[in-house]
């Protein structure tokens, strides 16, 4: 019973530990109101609520699907996707969104036999 009590309490702790206060997607804004988006790191997005973590994953996705002249969207894959940059995100803060995306990406990719037009 002390043993269950014990290993409860480790995994209250390291929960508790990992908990950051999460914040509006808006408190990264300049004092205009403008994101960039080039800059923001993967601290920022794990630290931010879900629906603006999913706000700002969707503008990424036209982003890119825009750069790449594509129109369609796989509303399954692209929340999986999502999924990953932010598992991603949290076990790498330091680093950037867009280099978080290039990783998952590329990932992906790799594992589905995918190859990019050069």
């Amino acid at each position: 019973m002390i043993a269950k009590k014990l290993i409860v309490s480790c995994a209250g702790i390291l929960v508790a530990g990992q908990a950051a206060a999460q914040v509006e997607l808006k408190s990264y804004a300049d004092p205009e109101g403008y994101l960039d988006v080039q800059k923001l790191t993967c601290a920022q997005l794990a630290n931010t609520f879900q629906e603006d973590a999913d706000y700002l994953t969707a503008w990424y996705s036209g982003w890119y699907n825009g750069l790449a002249k594509k129109h369609v969207m796989q509303v399954t894959r692209a929340k999986s996707l999502e999924h990953e940059v932010i598992v991603y995100c949290k076990t790498n803060p330091g680093r950037k969104i867009i280099e978080a995306i290039d990783v998952v990406f590329k990932d992906y990719r790799a594992d589905h036999g995918i190859e990019m037009k050069k």
